[in-house]
C-alpha cells in the first residue's frame, strides 16, 4: 500500500513553515544585525543531514492575554541531536524570531526532553541562549520551566559536558542556566548577558550604568568572569565549539579523545633552555614554555581574559590530551589572587570530572598580598586551589620552573598534593619564602652587626639560596621526581603523561567532600 501523496506533501508543507521560525521578515531583521537564526547556527554546529529535530510541531500553552490566537512554531526553541566530527552531540537553540525566543512551559519541556536523552545516552550538551526570558503571559509556569531545566543542568554536572553559547539577549533568570554549564561562549556584538538591567539598577541603587559595564561580552569574559570565550560572531562562536569538543569526551565514563602519536619525539628542544631569563626576578612569559611543550604549538587557552596571572587551557602532549595550569609570571608577577585561585579550581574539577590529565607548570612567588585580597577571603578562595588538586584523581604531571614558594608552592600540585611526577629545572626555587625576605628574618642580626650591611646581606642571600632554595634540598627529600634539563621537557612530560594514563585510584566513599565555596 502506496501512502497517500496529499499527506505527504501536508507534512512537507507544514515543516517548510516551521522552519521559517517567525517569518522572513524576522529572518532578515537577525540577519540586518549580522546574526544568524536558529536554525541557522545548527546548521553549521552539526554535519549536513545529521540533525534530527524534536518537537517541530509542538505549539505553545497558554490561552491568556490573547497568546491564544498566536501560533509560535516550535514554542520558540529548535531541539534535538546531530553529529558533530561523528560524535552524537545534543542541544537547543533559541528562536529569537518566534516570540522574542522566550520561555514558556512547552519551550522549557522541550529543553528537558532533550537534556534527559543527553544525560541517557551520554551525550554532550551544546545550549544557544538568544532570549527574552521568561514568557510574561505563561506567569509562574516559565517560571517552573526554568526551574527545571536548572535542575537538568545540575544532573548533567559532571555527567556529560556542557556547553554554553550566549548569541543574544540573556537576561535575569535565564542567564543562570549558562552559569551553570561548564563553558559559556559569548559574541561580542549582538550579545549582552546580566541579571538587572541598567534601568533596574538605577530604580533600585541610584546608580547609573550602562550595559557595556555589566552586561557585554567584555565586562563577562574579563571583569566578572562568567564568560570562557569571546566569540567575534556566530560562526566564530560554532567554531569554538567545535574546538572545545574535539578536547572533551562525551561523558565522565569515557576517555578524552586522545590520539597518541606512535612515536613519541624525544629529541631535546635547545630553545628551552633559553626561556628563563639569566637574573631571578627577571620578567617571564610562560606562553612560549607551554607553545613549545604542547603538540604543534597549538593551545586553547579558557578564560584567557579573566585572572591573567593565571592560565589554563587545553591542548594535546604526543597526541594525550591534558589540561594545562600555568602561573603567568608577566601579570602580578604569577601570584595567586582570588580570581586566579577561582580560576583554577574550576578548571581542575571539570579536568577531573572528565578524565583529562593535568599538566601544571610552575612560577609562583605565593598569594597575592594586600587588604583587599584579605578581607575578600583569599583564603577561602585559595584553600579552593588546594581542595581542586587534592580531589583530582586523574594523572597529574607538575614542572617547577622557576619560583615555588610557601603555600603557592602546595596550592600550584606538589607531590603532597597527589602529583604523580613533579619535574624541577635547575633554575626552580622551592622554599618557605624568598631568599631575600629569608634572610631578613633568619639573619637579622648578622646582617645588623656587619660593617658593610649590603655586602653581608647578599652573602647570606646567595648562601641560603644556594642551599635551601634550589631544586636539590626538595629532591633529596623525595619531593621532586627529578631535576631535569627544560630542553627535554616535552619528551619527560610525554613519557609520564603515557605510564600515568591506566592510572587508577579510589577514594574513601562518601557522598561528597565540601570545597571551601
Amino acid at each position: 500500500m502506496t501512502i497517500d501523496k496529499t499527506l505527504l506533501e501536508d507534512l512537507q508543507k507544514r515543516r517548510a513553515e516551521r522552519s521559517l521560525g517567525g517569518g522572513e521578515e524576522r529572518i532578515k531583521k537577525v540577519h540586518a544585525k549580522g546574526a544568524m537564526t536558529a536554525r541557522e547556527r545548527f546548521a553549521q554546529l552539526f554535519e549536513e543531514g545529521t540533525f534530527q529535530e524534536w518537537g517541530m510541531h509542538v505549539e505553545h500553552a497558554c490561552h491568556d492575554f490573547g497568546m491564544e490566537k498566536k501560533v509560535l512554531p516550535g514554542d520558540g526553541v529548535v531541539t534535538g541531536v546531530g553529529q558533530v566530527n561523528g560524535r552524537s552531540v545534543a542541544g537547543f537553540a533559541q528562536d529569537f524570531t518566534i516570540g522574542g525566543g522566550a520561555l514558556g512551559q512547552r519551550h522549557a519541556k522541550k529543553i528537558c526532553d532533550v537534556m534527559d536523552y543527553a544525560a541517557d545516552c551520554g551525550l554532550p550538551f551544546v545550549a544557544i541562549n538568544d532570549s527574552g526570558g521568561a514568557r510574561i503571559q505563561e506567569g509562574v509556569d516559565a517560571l517552573s520551566g526554568y526551574g527545571q531545566v536548572f535542575y537538568r543542568n545540575v544532573a548533567l554536572s559532571g555527567l556529560v559536558p556542557q556547553i554554553a553559547v550566549i548569541a543574544g539577549s540573556c537576561a535575569g533568570g535565564a542567564a543562570y542556566s549558562p552559569a551553570l554549564m561548564d563553558f559559556l561562549i559569548m559574541t561580542r556584538d549582538n550579545a549582552s548577558m546580566f541579571i538587572c538591567g541598567p534601568q533596574v539598577i538605577k530604580a533600585a541603587t541610584g546608580v547609573e550604568t550602562t550595559m557595556e559595564e555589566i552586561g557585554s561580552a567584555a565586562a563577562n569574559a574579563g571583569i566578572s568572569g562568567n564568560v570562557h570565550f569571546v566569540a567575534e560572531n556566530d560562526a566564530h562562536a560554532i567554531e569554538l565549539v567545535h574546538e572545545l569538543l574535539s578536547y572533551l569526551p562525551a561523558n565522565n565514563l569515557d576517555n578524552p579523545p586522545h590520539m597518541p602519536a606512535e612515536n613519541i619525539n624525544l629529541e631535546p628542544d635547545p630553545v628551552m633552555d633559553t626561556l628563563v631569563p639569566e637574573d631571578p626576578k627577571g620578567m617571564m612569559d610562560m606562553m612560549p614554555v607551554i607553545q613549545r611543550i604542547v603538540d604543534d604549538g597549538k593551545f586553547l587557552e579558557v578564560h584567557q581574559q579573566f585572572a591573567t596571572n593565571l592560565i589554563v587551557g587545553f591542548a594535546r602532549v604526543d597526541g594525550i590530551v591534558v589540561g594545562v595550569i600555568a602561573n603567568q609570571p608577566k601579570v602580578k608577577a604569577g601570584t595567586l589572587d582570588i580570581d586566579a585561585s577561582d580560576k583554577g579550581a574550576r578548571f581542575i574539577r571539570f579536568c577531573n570530572a572528565f578524565n583529562i590529565p593535568l599538566l601544571t607548570l610552575v612560577d609562583v612567588p605565593g598569594f597575592l598580598p594586600g587588604v583587599q585580597q584579605e578581607q575578600g577571603g583569599i583564603i577561602r578562595h585559595g584553600a579552593k586551589m588546594l581542595f581542586a588538586y587534592c580531589a583530582a584523581t586523574v594523572p597529574k604531571i607538575t614542572v617547577i620552573v622557576r619560583k615555588a614558594y610557601g603555600g603557592s608552592y602546595l596550592a600550584m600540585c606538589s607531590r603532597d598534593m597527589g602529583a604523580d611526577v613533579v619535574f624541577a629545572w635547575p633554575t626552580a626555587e622551592i622554599a618557605v619564602m624568598g631568599a631575600d625576605g629569608a634572610a631578613n628574618v633568619l639573619y637579622r642580626r648578622e646582617i645588623e652587626a656587619a660593617e658593610d650591611k649590603a655586602a653581608k646581606r647578599a652573602e647570606l642571600v646567595k648562601e641560603y639560596h644556594d642551599q635551601f632554595a634550589s631544586p636539590y634540598m626538595a629532591a633529596s627529600r623525595g619531593m621532586i621526581t627529578d631535576v631535569i634539563e627544560p630542553s627535554t621537557t616535552r619528551s619527560n612530560v610525554s613519557l609520564a603523561l603515557r605510564s600515568t594514563l591506566m592510572k587508577s585510584e579510589t577514594r574513601p566513599p562518601k557522598k561528597h567532600g565540601l570545597i571551601p565555596l
